[in-house]
């Protein structure tokens, strides 16, 4: 745990008692804060209690004698409307902060040359696989590297920092917007598409969000900045134009005078006198499709920035193992192979997998983004057929009706997995895939996308177990066929 010294004395309120939540109480605790915290939920107060978090009642608490109130990323205190404790935070003056601010405020307290170096990574789509990827390269290359955030573990409950450590941290623009003190060493800013606009009021609002990484980063630092999206192309100009960091543009699509790219699989950097080849990421089984690309020229130009050698950079990315949920392999029944992309909880995001792949079974729905899947049209001619669940098939029906694509509402995951096998198999397909890339959020049905995930895990394993009981059955009757 990192114990937040910088708020010894003070009084913090904190509301939202999930990961986040207990990990800032107890490390403000731990710093000898006084904290008051609390949640909505019953259940998430008796559990935070139970961790040692000193509740305190905020409806009723004195304001007056409040410093600040750790808020979680969660929770909104502007748009679309604000919780109680943040108005209540707000008429009394009091600062709403979340729990990568305090960690800001304790690495800036530290003497420059004893900091640990902060790689910070922000986009709507691929910052998870990125900031897995960083923390993987770093500690191949035997760097002493965590990563949390908004993955993995809070950022106040990781190990305690040090010089010559690497803080690796996924930042979403929940949290970026109650972030002000925050030193990213390296800031990646992937891309930027419609997401979160009832938080945020529209696309100013949220690109303004995620824009806040790079505050506060000076000529030692470096901008890392993805280009294959209009946001990038025009963030490239304008932090190019305010010269307070280096910048490094990247992309997947096209080369790059200077800077990072990726063609034809083969990663390219012409950040010095010439070009020069990387790697070839066709090797990377675990990074597999163009957005993919991305996340990985990303990464080494994070990773360089600080420092490590090309070629063990190379190295580490072709080693890297990939994350559980964003078009993970689970296995094959036969020729039929299943892939979890359960991460994918909008439009653009299942985009990647859909470009990806070719003779698609598609399982898809759940709680819709406004968008839905009409900017997934032209990609259909991948979809063989698509299984619909939760509350958004009805309306993905019309919209695959109207693309003319074989589709069936199948309701719950299992039943969808199970038919899309079933029509895999019997298809004659050289490569079909069973994939689950939802393009919505899980919340009709699972809590979150992890336990949609690992649900479609279980119903996939399940039917790759029996596929390979029954070959093991016939292999063994074969041989008996053979020996009489």
């Amino acid at each position: 745990m990192i114990k937040a010294s910088q708020f010894a004395g003070k009084t913090l309120a904190v509301f939202g008692l999930g990961r986040t939540g207990i990990s800032a109480a107890l490390s403000l605790q731990a710093g000898g804060a006084t904290v008051l915290a609390w949640d909505d939920n019953e259940a998430g107060r008796l559990a935070a209690e139970e961790k040692g978090v000193t509740l305190g009642d905020l409806n009723t608490a004195d304001w007056s004698n409040i410093d600040g109130l750790v808020l979680s990323p969660g929770v909104p205190h502007y748009l679309p409307k604000p919780h109680w404790s943040a108005d209540l935070a707000r008429q009394a003056d009091v600062p709403i902060i979340c729990d990568i601010e305090i960690l800001a405020r304790e690495v800036s307290s530290i003497p420059e040359n004893n900091r640990p170096k902060i790689v910070a990574i922000t986009g709507t789509n691929g910052k998870s696989t990125t900031t897995a990827l960083i923390g993987h390269i770093l500690n191949e290359c035997g760097k002493d590297a965590q990563i949390g955030g908004n993955i993995g573990r809070g950022v106040l409950d990781l190990d305690r920092i040090h010089s010559g450590s690497y803080l690796v941290i996924e930042l979403s623009s929940y949290q970026l917007e109650r972030t002000f003190s925050l030193r990213a060493n390296a800031a990646v800013h992937l891309n930027l598409s419609p997401d979160h606009l009832d938080r945020h009021g529209d696309m100013v609002g949220y690109g303004g969000a995620k824009k806040r990484i790079f505050l506060n980063q000076t000529s030692e630092d470096t901008a890392i900045i993805g280009t294959d999206d209009e946001a990038g192309k025009a963030l490239l100009c304008e932090m190019i134009a305010r010269k307070s960091a280096p910048v490094v543009p990247i992309s997947a699509r096209r080369s790059i005078g200077s800077g990072v790219f990726v063609l034809g699989g083969k990663m390219f950097c012409t950040q010095g006198k010439r070009v020069e080849e990387i790697c070839d990421l066709s090797k990377a089984k675990a990074l597999e499709g163009q957005h993919n690309w991305q996340n990985a020229a990303a990464a080494y130009a994070a990773v360089k920035s600080l420092g490590l050698k090309p070629r063990d950079i190379a190295k580490a990315i072709l080693s890297f193992p990939g994350l559980s949920h964003r078009m993970e392999t689970i296995g094959t029944a036969g020729k039929v192979r299943f892939v979890n992309d359960s991460k994918a909880t909008n439009a653009d995001a299942a985009q990647q997998a859909l470009n990806s792949y070719d003779e698609i079974y598609w399982i898809a729905g759940g709680v819709a983004k406004e968008q839905g899947i009409e900017p997934l049209v032209p990609l259909m001619k991948n979809v063989k057929k698509a299984y619909l669940i939760g509350e958004s098939a009805p309306r993905f029906k019309r919209t695959l009706t109207k693309a003319k694509v074989e589709h069936k509402i199948s309701g719950h995951l299992q039943m969808a997995v199970y038919c899309a096998t079933r029509d895999a198999l019997e298809s004659g397909a050289s490569h079909p895939i069973v994939l689950l890339s939802p393009a919505c959020a899980s919340f009709d049905q699972f809590a979150d996308f992890e336990i949609r995930g690992d649900a479609f895990r279980q119903h996939s394993q399940q039917i790759i177990d029996l596929f390979e009981a029954e070959m093991k059955i016939k292999r063994g009757d074969d041989k008996k066929a053979m020996a009489s």
